[in-house]
């Protein structure tokens, strides 16, 4: 035979069928080890699939490790390479062979860790015992989990003085030596704080911890959400004085950088009946050194003109709890309802408490002025309400969060023996819940409700009355369309209202989703006539909040142009 055939030939025989279309097909494995085994295969393109020698020793190798990793040391794998027309079949043959158990677990704490509850738990949950199957992932997760635990609790000296894990194929046997000495735990020293510019009493309240108590991280996380949510501060730093360690006391460095003493910010919606609604807020996020705010919004429609002011005092002792006052004037015409115009006074004192629930507890005393003209006839009301809210709002994932929750309940009582114009009793509750599967799907529901009890109608102002219709509660109807004009009484407006709203929103592209939505409810003085609203819209994660773009249809509109264009930007709760 000449050389050149020989080289042929041996070429042939290293390469299998590379040359055609190979199949793999693994048999013997099933549960977790046909699933490792599967893991350490997936980095083989189909196009790097052949019978060659060479490509059958890599496989066996990764095959090996991946049943090695849970355990098994002792696998024998087998090839058979059939071939047909145009295709060949790799099978595979894995006998996974025994198991390789623990023998000694000699797995030891040593240090003020010792009699720390939260390291003996991980212990009792993960630590291998004597006559498990060695895998070599819990192991490596049960070394990790030490070391972060311990850097999360304050042992910054922690380390393995032991760490050994012998295999002993032949015998199935393996040992492991593993003593964590986690060391003294350090403490929280005094907080120093630079660049702020409000008073260091206040600064101080702001502080969870206390000098002296144990270091625990999520302190640090819970000290930098306080100040975060001053409003105060451009920029948050906190960090350990490392330096500055003494007898295993920690400082803690504060940097601070004050937010702008003025920032505004626009919103802008839609509607069909309305036209564009606009609103201007400005706001000052620290006015002296006492952390003093104000806030501002003006909102102008083709009905609706409204200015309001907020003043803001924190309490010394506790900054996140704090007196707020606030005024606004407006002017009001329901365009859905005819000869009916407003002028609105609104004085108001609260009093917040955050409680330990994340819960805001609001107690309140608002004085409203209205004068309202209803169908050529002029009437003016004074009403004096003391009130308590209570509202929690919870959500993650930045301007269109992954997941939200809010509620909120208000009742305000207004009686005529303190000087009120009417005796009635105004309770209004609203819930809302966004959920997310995987990145590409979210769920949106909210529901609203509210009554007033006493008082006839008539004599409640119209901003006292509940509407339904619109981009916030039932899509499909004009803005604040419902209930209908009461021809008998000659009012607007409802004595009761009830609303609610699912959706499902589909990411399309990077920040923009399709949306489905479904919305039912009415606002009604006796009887409810409740209305049903389908639709499809767009939506947008801007860098400043969702923009919506909806189109709804009314199912119960009775009108001949049933369909409506909503536009809103700002949250979805």
């Amino acid at each position: 035979m000449s050389l050149s055939r020989m080289l042929i030939y041996v070429f042939f025989l290293v390469s299998g069928s590379s040359f055609a279309q190979t199949k793999l097909q693994i048999e013997g494995l099933k549960g977790e080890l046909e699933k490792n085994v599967n893991v350490f295969l997936a980095k083989y393109d189909a196009t790097e699939i052949s019978g060659s020698l060479r490509f059958q020793l890599s496989l066996q190798q990764d095959i090996e490790t991946a049943l090695q990793a849970l355990g098994y040391y002792q696998s024998e794998v087998e090839f058979t390479l059939s071939e047909g027309a145009g295709k060949a079949t790799l099978t595979v043959a894995i006998t996974p062979g025994e198991p390789v158990k623990i023998n000694i677990s000699d797995i030891v704490l040593i240090g003020d860790a010792t009699d720390d509850p939260q390291f003996n738990a991980v212990l009792r949950s993960q630590a291998p015992e004597v006559g498990d199957t060695l895998h070599h992932g819990k192991y490596e997760s049960l070394k990790s989990e030490l070391l972060s635990l311990a850097l999360r609790k304050g042992y910054f000296d922690a380390t393995f003085s032991r760490s050994r894990l012998e295999v002993i194929p032949e015998l199935s046997q393996a040992n492991i030596h593993l003593h964590f000495d986690s060391g003294k735990r350090y403490k929280f020293g005094e907080v120093t704080y630079s660049g702020q510019q409000i008073r260091d009493k206040w600064m101080q309240s702001l502080i969870p911890f206390e000098p002296g108590q144990p270091y625990l991280a999520s302190e640090l996380g819970e000290f930098n959400q306080i100040l975060a949510n001053t409003n105060w501060f451009s920029a948050i730093a906190i960090e350990g004085a490392t330096e500055q360690i003494d007898d295993y006391t920690l400082p803690i460095i504060v940097k601070l950088e004050p937010r702008l003493r003025n920032s505004v910010e626009t919103g802008i919606g839609y509607s069909q009946e309305v036209g564009p609604r606009l609103k201007l807020s400005w706001f000052k996020p620290w006015l002296n050194d006492r952390g003093h705010s104000l806030n501002a919004d003006l909102i102008l429609s083709g009905e609706e003109q409204n200015i309001e002011a907020r003043y803001k005092m924190p309490l010394a002792d506790s900054p996140s709890d704090f007196y707020q006052f606030q005024y606004g004037v407006g002017v009001k015409e329901y365009s859905r309802q005819d000869n009916v115009r407003t002028k609105v006074s609104n004085l108001a004192a609260e009093r917040h408490w955050l409680l330990e629930s994340d819960w805001y507890r609001i107690a309140s005393v608002r004085w409203l002025y209205e004068e309202a003209t209803e169908f050529e006839q002029t009437t003016t009301s004074n009403i004096l309400m003391p009130g308590i809210r209570f509202n929690r709002l919870r959500q993650s994932g930045g301007q269109m969060p992954r997941s939200a929750d809010r509620l909120l309940f208000n009742v305000e009582v207004s009686d005529k023996r303190w000087g009120s114009g009417a005796n009635f009793v105004r309770v209004r509750g609203r819930a809302g819940w966004i959920g997310s599967v995987g990145n590409s799907h979210r769920f949106v529901t909210r529901a609203d409700a509210g009554a007033v009890i006493g008082a006839a109608i008539e004599d409640l102002p119209p901003s006292l009355r509940f509407f339904a219709g619109g981009d916030n509660n039932l899509r499909g109807y004009g803005y604040e369309s419902l209930p209908l004009q009461d021809e008998s009484t000659d009012v607007v407006g409802g004595r009761y209202m009830a609303t609610a709203s699912v959706e499902y929103q589909y990411r399309v592209r990077g920040n923009w989703w399709l949306a489905g939505f479904f919305d039912y409810g009415s606002a009604w003085q006796d009887k409810p006539e409740f209305k049903r609203g389908v639709g499809l819209g767009v939506r947008w994660a801007s860098p400043v909040g969702p923009v919506r773009l909806d189109f709804g249809y009314g199912l119960d509109s009775g009108e001949r142009k049933a369909f409506k264009i909503h536009f809103a930007l700002g949250p979805e709760l």
